[in-house]
C-alpha cells in the first residue's frame, strides 16, 4: 500500500448510500428527537392535504341541500385548519431542537475526522482542499437539511393524498403526476450542475476569500498599507472572484431555462385537467371544485417536493457524499499500528535509506537518507532553505510517512507505532507556531493537557524558555488573557510569541523526542545562545530534567548554536552530504565549514 500522502483522491461516493449514512449519523445522536420530528412531519400534511376533499363534500352538501353532509365537512374544514396550526407550531418547536442539536454533533463529527487523519495531506493537498472546503461550508447547513428531509416526506404524503383525490374523479387524472416529472427532474438536475460548475471552480473562490482576508484583516495590515498593495488586492479579488461566478452563473442560466419549460409543461396540463372534468357527461359541482382545489394545490405541493428534493440534491447529497468520502478516506488511513513506543530509548532513531517527496509533487526534498540518532544527544540539522530539514522533522513527526525507505526507534518501524501514542512521547517547538489566544496559562499548559492547571508545571516550562520575565510583565501573569481582540486580552510581540510556544513545547517532562525546528527566529542571537547553551549543558550534565537521556533536534541558521551539538547534519540537494560534531567538520573543511565561515565573517 503507498504512504496516505500518496493515495489519489478517489471519488465521491454514491449518493443515496451516503445520505442513508447521513440520515444513521443524526438518528445515532438524537434518535428519539428524529423520530418525533420525521413523525410531526407526517401528521402535520394530513390536514393540509384533506382540505380539497372537505371542500368538495361541502359543495355537493350545499348543493343536494344534504345538511348532514355539510355540517360534516364544514367541521372537517375547521379541524383541518386548527390541527394544520396547532401541529406545525409543535413541529417546528420540536424540529428547532433537534436541528440544534444535530448541529453540534456533525460539525464535531467532522473535526473529530480530520483529527483522526495521522497525516496532514489532506491539509496540503489542493484537491483535498478544495473538497474539504466545500464540506466545511455545507456542514454548517446539514442540520437544515434534517428539516428538508421531514418536509420532503410531509410533502410527498401531500402528493399521495391529492394523486388519490384526484383519480377518484377519473384515473386520467394521475397523467398530471406524469406531467409534473419534468420539474421533478430539472429541480434535481439543476443543484447538480450548478454545485459542479462551484467546485470546479473553488480554487478561484478560496483565492478570493484570501485576498479579502488579505485585504481587510489586522495581521497584514502594515504590509498591505506600506507596499500599497491594497487596490491591486482588491483588482486581483475582483478577477479571481469573476474566474469562480462566470462558470457558476453560466449553468445557472442554462438550467433556468430548462426548469422553465417544465413548469411550462406542467401548467398546460393543468388547464387541460380543469377543462376535461368540466366537460365530462354527469359531471358535480363539487367534482370541479375537488380538481381545482386539489389540482392548484397539487402544483403548490410539487413546487414545494422538487424545491426540497433540489435543497437535498444540491445541499445535503452533495454535503453527505463529502462527509461520506472523509469518512472513508479517515478510515483508509487507520494505521496498522501494532507496537507501542519505548518507554526510553535504548538504541536510539535510525534512518534507513529514506527518500521522500510531497504529495502532488515528484521533486524528493529527502533523497537516500541514511542517520543514527544516539539516546541523549544534541542533534543539530543544517542546510541551505529548501534543503529538506524540516521535512526531515515532520517524517520524525509522523506528520508524513516516507516514500521509500524506514525510520526505526529502538528496531521497531516507526510507521508501526500509533501516531497518538508516539506523540504522546514528543516534545517541541517550531518556527511556525500557532498563536493560541487563551490566558497565559493555557497557551502554555496545552503543551501537555493533563497538566494544563498545574501552575508550578507551566513556570517550570516558562523557566526552561527563558519566559519568566516575560510571564512577570504580563499584568496579571499567567491568568492574562492573550490577543487584543478579547475583552481585557493584551497584545505581546512576534518574539514573545515565540517564547510562549517555546515554553509550550516544554511542558512535556522527559520526552523521547525534543524538536526545536527554528523555535526562536525571533530571538536575538545572544538569547538564542544563552537558552541552547543552557539546554546542552544540562543534557550533557546526566542531570534529571527533560534533557536526560533522550534525542534533542536542532534545526537552526545560527552556527554559534549549531556548534554546541553532540552531532552536526549537513543536507544539500535533499541528501546528506556531511555529519560530525563541529571540531570534526571544520577540520574537514568541507560545506559546513564554508557555511559557517562566510557566517562567522559577517559578525566580524
Amino acid at each position: 500500500m503507498p504512504p496516505p500522502d500518496k493515495i489519489p483522491v478517489s471519488d465521491l461516493p454514491p449518493a443515496l448510500s451516503s445520505m442513508w449514512r447521513a440520515l444513521k449519523r443524526g438518528y445515532e445522536a438524537e434518535p428519539r428527537l428524529l423520530s418525533v420530528s420525521l413523525g410531526l412531519s407526517l401528521l402535520a400534511a394530513l390536514p393540509d392535504a384533506l382540505l380539497a376533499l372537505w371542500m368538495k363534500l361541502l359543495a355537493d352538501g350545499l348543493l343536494r341541500h344534504n345538511r348532514n353532509l355539510a355540517i360534516g365537512a364544514a367541521i372537517g374544514l375547521g379541524v383541518s385548519a386548527v390541527a394544520t396550526w396547532f401541529i406545525r407550531i409543535t413541529s417546528d418547536r420540536t424540529q428547532r431542537r433537534f436541528r440544534d442539536r444535530v448541529a453540534v454533533a456533525l460539525e464535531s463529527h467532522v473535526a473529530r475526522l480530520q483529527a483522526s487523519v495521522a497525516t496532514v495531506a489532506h491539509h496540503e493537498r489542493p484537491e483535498y482542499l478544495d473538497r474539504l472546503a466545500m464540506l466545511r461550508d455545507q456542514v454548517f447547513v446539514l442540520d437544515h437539511v434534517f428539516m428538508s428531509f421531514f418536509s420532503t416526506c410531509g410533502w410527498l404524503l401531500r402528493l399521495g393524498v391529492t394523486l388519490a383525490l384526484l383519480i377518484s374523479i377519473h384515473p386520467a387524472l394521475a397523467l398530471l403526476t406524469l406531467l409534473a416529472l419534468p420539474t421533478v427532474l430539472a429541480s434535481t438536475w439543476r443543484p447538480a450542475v450548478e454545485r459542479s460548475a462551484q467546485e470546479r471552480g473553488a480554487s478561484a473562490n478560496r483565492l478570493a476569500r484570501h485576498l479579502f482576508t488579505t485585504a481587510t484583516t489586522a495581521p497584514p495590515g502594515k504590509e498591505v498599507r506600506v507596499t500599497r498593495i491594497g487596490d491591486r488586492l482588491v483588482m486581483q479579488r475582483r478577477q479571481a472572484w469573476e474566474r469562480w461566478y462566470g462558470p457558476v452563473a453560466a449553468a445557472r442560466w442554462g438550467s433556468a431555462m430548462w426548469h422553465a419549460l417544465a413548469w411550462a409543461i406542467f401548467g398546460g396540463a393543468y388547464l387541460g385537467a380543469v377543462v376535461f372534468v368540466s366537460s365530462r357527461p354527469g359531471a358535480t359541482a363539487g367534482q370541479v371544485l375537488l380538481v381545482l382545489a386539489a389540482g392548484s394545490r397539487l402544483s403548490a405541493y410539487i413546487a414545494a417536493t422538487v424545491g426540497e428534493i433540489g435543497f437535498l440534491r444540491g445541499f445535503w447529497l452533495d454535503g453527505s457524499r463529502r462527509l461520506a468520502w472523509l469518512e472513508d478516506y479517515a478510515a483508509a488511513m487507520l494505521e496498522n499500528a501494532d507496537t507501542p513506543p519505548p518507554k526510553q530509548l535504548v538504541n536510539g532513531i535510525r534512518f534507513e535509506n529514506v527518500s521522500f517527496a510531497y504529495p502532488g509533487t515528484t521533486r524528493r526534498v529527502l533523497e537516500d537518507v541514511s542517520l543514527d540518532l544516539k539516546p541523549g544527544s544534541v542533534i543539530a540539522i543544517v542546510g541551505e532553505n529548501g534543503a529538506g530539514k524540516s521535512t526531515l522533522v515532520k517524517l520524525l513527526c509522523r506528520l508524513y510517512q516516507p516514500d521509500q525507505g524506514r525510520i526505526l526507534v529502538d528496531g521497531a518501524d516507526l510507521a508501526r507505532i500509533s501516531a497518538d501514542d508516539w506523540r504522546s512521547r514528543l516534545a517541541g517547538a517550531f518556527q511556525d507556531f500557532f498563536r493560541f489566544e487563551f490566558h497565559a496559562r493555557h497557551t502554555v499548559g496545552v503543551g501537555d493537557l493533563r497538566r494544563l492547571d498545574d501552575e508550578p508545571a507551566v513556570m517550570t516550562a516558562v523557566n526552561r524558555a527563558g519566559a519568566d520575565d516575560l510571564v512577570q510583565g504580563l499584568t496579571s501573569g499567567l491568568e492574562t488573557q492573550l490577543g487584543p481582540t478579547w475583552p481585557g486580552g493584551v497584545e505581546v510581540s512576534f518574539g514573545q510569541w515565540q517564547k510562549l510556544a517555546l515554553a509550550r513545547g516544554f511542558m512535556r517532562d522527559r520526552p523521547l523526542l525534543l524538536v526545536l525546528d527554528e523555535p526562536t527566529a525571533a530571538l536575538d542571537a545572544e538569547t538564542e545562545h544563552a537558552l541552547f547553551e543552557r539546554y546542552a549543558a544540562v543534557a550533557r550534565g546526566g542531570k534529571v530534567d527533560m534533557f536526560d537521556g533522550r534525542i534533542t533536534i536542532l534545526v537552526s541558521h545560527r552556527f554559534s548554536t549549531v556548534r554546541m551539538a553532540d552531532q552536526i547534519v549537513v543536507l544539500n540537494g535533499a541528501r546528506v552530504v556531511e555529519v560530525g560534531s563541529h571540531e570534526a567538520l571544520m577540520a574537514k573543511g568541507g560545506q559546513y565549514a564554508e557555511l559557517y565561515g562566510i557566517q562567522a565573517a559577517a559578525y566580524r
